[in-house]
């Protein structure tokens, strides 16, 4: 189905040089790069969550201790509640 699309003249000309390199079409190139970005997995994968609460004891000891060193740090005011 046709299409517009406004692209911005640099980057426009960096997908004409790369589909010559390539020695496909610019629509061609358009395509296999908007079919790959839709392929991506934009969801946490399942159980992610799940496992970053499985630590270790090893790993757990490293986190705090890299905490007290960011606190150490700071001088000026207090850390943002997040």
């Amino acid at each position: 189905m046709p299409t517009s699309v406004h692209i911005p003249k640099p980057l426009l000309d960096a997908v004409d040089r790369r589909a010559r390199a390539l020695r496909i079409s610019r629509n061609h190139l358009i395509v296999l790069a908007l079919e790959r970005e839709m392929k991506q997995v934009a969801e946490w994968s399942p159980g992610f969550f799940e496992r970053l609460a499985e630590v270790d004891d090893a790993t757990s000891r490293s986190v705090d201790e890299l905490m007290a060193a960011v606190r150490s740090g700071r001088r000026s005011k207090e850390p943002q509640r997040l």
